[in-house]
C-alpha cells in the first residue's frame, strides 16, 4: 500500500478528531441501539475515537434466528457463487486499507505499519482460502475391490458464533468469518469492546456482499456472549481470547455439545542453542517477535532461554538490537515501532508483573527510545524492558504478561532448556535458534507447542499454509491451513459395501 495514501489519511485525521459511530448489523440491516459505549485512543486517552453499540440478549437472539434461517439457503448456494461474493468483499476491503489502517492505530494504539500489515494479512488470508477451498470441499473417494466403496463428503455445520479478541481484531476475526461462510455456514460475530471500531467496519464490508442474515454483527456485555455460546441454534463456536474466558464458554456450550475452535493464551518460549546466530539481523527478528504490538500477541516470545555459554554475549547484542529498533510513541507518528498498550488494565497488569520481579531481586533494563515524553506520560505507554536474574518460578515467567517486557534465563544444556521451555500450562508457539537446521528440528520435536518457529518468532514467521493452534491450555483445534477450513465442516461418510461382504464381528 503506497505510504502517501496512508499519510494523507493521517493528515486529515490530525485536522479533525470527530468521533465515528458504528452500529450492529443484523439480517442485512444497520441496527442502532439506545445505549452506546465510547472507545478512547490509548495514546491520547482524552480523545474519543468513536462510539459502538451495546446490544441486548434479545438482539443477539434475533441475529441468531436470522442466521439460522439464512443457513437453509446459503448452505445450498453453489461454491462458485460463494467464492464470487467473497472476492468482491475482499476487493472492497483492500480498497479501504488506508482509512482502516489509520482507524486501527487510533483505537488500538499499535504502530501504523503494524496496523497496515494486519489489514494486508487479512486480504492474504482471503486469497489463500480462495486458492484452496475447491480442493478442501472435494469429496474423498476410498475404493477397495474386496470391501467396496466409501465417499466422504464435507457439509457445513450451521450457525457459527464468532468471538474475536482486541489484540489482532481484524485477522483473528477474518480467520473465523471467512472459513465459516465460504464452507456454507452463517455467522454471528461479537468483537471485543476493547477494539470494536475497525473490525466492525470490516465485518460490514463482508456482510454487504452476502445475502441478508449470512453475516451478522452484535456488540454487548457478558450476557450477549453467553447467549451466543449457549443458544441451541448455534452449532459452532470460534473463539480467540483468554483461557479463563474459554472455560466459561465451554461450560455455556456444553448444554448443546457444540463444536469448538479455541485459540487461547500462550507463554511462548524462545530457546537459543549454543550455536545460535547472534548477528544483528537474527537478534532483531527476535526483538520484533517479542515487542511487536507492544508484546500484545498470543504467539509473541514471552520467555527467552539462552545457553549459558552465549548468555552474556546475547544480552549485549539483544539490548543493542532492541535499542536500535524500539521507538515508543503515538502509532501515527513516523518511525514509531511500539505504541501504547491497548488499555489501562493491561498496562497495570504488566507493571504489576515487572514490580513483582523487581521485588524478588530481578534486574530490570529499559530498552529503546521514548519519542515524546509528554505523550508517553499521558497515554497507556510502557517502555519495553528486559528482565534478568529472575527465577523460573516468578510470575513474569509463569504467567502470560501480554506486554512489552521479557525475562531472559540461562540454561546449561539442551535437556534443561527443553525442560524449562515445557514448564508451562500453555503450549501455543515456541522457537528454536540454531545455525544447524537439523539440530534445531530435533529440539523442536521435543517442545510441547502447536507451532514452532526456527530462527524467527511470531508474526514475522507465521505461514498460513499450515495449521496454527495450541496444546495444553492454549486451545482446541486449529486455524489456518486446510485444517482451518475443515474446522467449519462436518465429515459425512457414505458407504457402499461390496455385495455379500462378511460383517466384522470382532477385532
Amino acid at each position: 500500500m503506497p505510504d502517501k495514501e496512508i499519510e494523507a489519511v493521517v493528515e486529515e485525521v490530525r485536522k479533525s478528531h470527530e468521533p465515528i459511530e458504528i452500529t450492529a448489523y443484523i439480517n442485512g440491516e444497520v441496527r442502532k441501539t439506545a445505549k452506546k459505549n465510547k472507545k478512547e485512543n490509548p495514546a491520547h486517552p482524552e480523545e474519543t475515537v468513536g462510539y459502538f453499540p451495546e446490544n441486548t440478549v434479545e438482539d443477539v437472539k434475533e441475529a441468531i434466528d436470522y442466521a439460522y434461517e439464512a443457513y437453509k439457503t446459503w448452505s445450498k448456494t453453489p461454491l462458485k457463487e460463494r467464492k464470487e461474493r467473497l472476492i468482491k468483499a475482499k476487493d472492497n476491503l483492500e480498497a479501504q486499507i488506508p482509512d482502516l489502517t489509520v482507524l486501527m492505530t487510533r483505537e488500538h494504539g499499535k504502530a501504523i505499519s503494524d496496523s497496515e500489515n494486519e489489514l494486508v494479512f487479512a486480504v492474504t488470508i482471503c486469497n489463500h482460502i480462495l486458492k484452496v477451498i475447491d480442493e478442501v470441499m472435494e469429496d474423498e473417494v476410498i475404493m477397495d475391490s474386496d470391501k467396496g466403496k466409501l465417499i466422504v463428503i464435507k457439509q457445513p455445520m450451521g450457525v457459527v458464533g464468532a468471538i474475536s479478541p482486541w489484540n489482532y481484531p481484524i485477522d483473528l476475526c477474518i480467520n473465523k468469518i471467512v472459513p465459516a461462510i465460504i464452507t456454507g455456514n452463517t455467522v454471528v460475530v461479537k468483537p471485543s469492546p476493547l477494539a470494536p471500531l475497525t473490525v466492525s467496519k470490516v465485518i460490514e464490508i463482508i456482510a454487504k456482499e452476502m445475502p441478508a442474515g449470512v453475516v451478522n454483527l452484535v456488540h454487548g456485555p457478558t450476557e450477549v456472549g453467553e447467549e451466543l455460546t449457549s443458544n441451541a441454534k448455534v452449532s459452532k463456536i470460534g473463539f480467540t481470547g483468554g483461557t479463563a474466558t474459554a472455560k466459561h464458554i465451554m461450560k455455556a456450550a456444553s448444554g448443546n455439545i457444540k463444536n469448538m475452535t479455541l485459540e487461547l493464551g500462550g507463554n511462548d518460549p524462545a530457546i537459543l542453542l549454543e550455536d545460535a546466530d547472534l548477528s544483528e539481523e537474527s537478534i532483531t527478528r527476535l526483538v520484533i517477535g517479542t515487542f511487536l504490538t507492544s508484546g500484545q500477541i498470543c504467539m509473541a516470545a514471552k520467555r527467552i532461554y539462552v545457553h549459558e555459554s552465549i548468555y552474556d554475549t546475547f544480552l549485549d547484542k539483544y539490548k543493542k538490537a532492541a535499542n536500535n529498533w524500539i521507538k515508543v510513541g503515538d502509532g501515527l507518528d513516523k518511525g514509531v515501532t511500539v505504541g501504547p498498550l491497548n488499555n489501562k488494565d493491561q498496562k497495570e497488569l504488566v507493571e504489576e508483573l515487572i514490580e513483582d520481579a523487581r521485588n524478588q531481586g530481578a534486574e530490570i533494563t529499559k530498552l529503546g527510545e521514548i519519542v515524546d515524553d509528554e505523550i508517553f506520560d499521558k497515554g497507556y505507554f510502557l517502555q519495553p524492558t528486559l528482565v534478568t536474574n529472575i527465577s523460573q518460578e516468578a510470575r513474569l515467567v509463569k504467567e502470560e504478561q501480554f506486554g512489552p517486557t521479557v525475562p531472559v534465563i540461562p540454561f546449561k544444556d539442551e535437556e534443561e532448556g527443553i525442560k524449562l521451555a515445557n514448564d508451562s500450562i500453555f503450549g501455543l508457539s515456541s522457537s528454536v535458534w540454531s545455525k544447524d537446521p537439523d539440530n534445531a528440528t530435533r529440539v523442536a520435536r521435543q517442545l510441547e507447542a502447536g507451532y514452532t518457529f526456527i530462527n524467527t518468532h511470531g508474526i514475522p514467521g507465521i505461514d498460513i499454509r499450515a495449521p496454527f493452534g495450541g496444546v495444553k491450555q492454549s486451545g482446541i483445534g486449529r486455524e489456518y491451513g486446510k485444517e482451518g477450513l475443515l474446522a467449519y465442516l462436518e465429515l459425512h461418510t457414505i458407504s457402499y459395501p461390496k455385495s455379500g461382504a462378511v460383517p466384522v464381528t470382532s477385532f
